[in-house]
């Protein structure tokens, strides 16, 4: 929930000032700037909770640390990645499939009833799924919109 506040809110104040500054609602470049603000505060978490994130992961993954560490820098070089024009599209089909790969991550994590800012197995289960699937698409169709059709 915290990433999608995160998201909305940065958002509308982009197009606030965007507009009182230029003139104009830049939708995309707004939401380019929302995106790329979600993306460093989700990655803060990766740091934050990084023995949390680590219990996403299923038992066959090997370096977890690691990974968790890993996917925190990969959101870290795509927020920025998505204001360098000559690799807007690049970042943005790789943050697409970013989104699709963690996924099963996520599902596993409320199997397993994950609290990741805790690191317990005491979260809300699967019932988080019916809000983070539909977050989940949401992002893809983000991302598409603000660095794809509109690179």
């Amino acid at each position: 929930m915290k990433p999608l506040v995160v998201l909305f809110s940065v958002f509308i104040i982009s197009m606030i000032l965007l507009k009182i500054f230029r003139g104009s609602y830049e939708f995309a470049q707004s939401a380019r700037i929302a995106l790329s603000a979600m993306l460093l505060f989700t990655a803060l978490g990766h740091f934050v909770f990084t023995k949390g994130m680590t219990l996403m992961l299923p038992d066959f993954i090997p370096y977890k640390t690691a990974v968790v560490y890993a996917t925190g820098v990969i959101e870290i070089a795509a927020a920025i990645g998505l204001f360098v024009p000559s690799m807007r599209l690049l970042v943005g089909w790789l943050l697409i499939i970013f989104f699709v790969l963690i996924l099963p991550a996520n599902i596993y994590a409320a199997i397993h009833k994950v609290d990741i800012q805790n690191a317990t197995f005491g979260g809300n289960g699967v019932a988080y799924l019916w809000f983070r699937i539909p977050m989940q698409i949401l992002l893809i169709f983000w991302v598409y919109y603000s660095a794809v059709k509109f690179h």
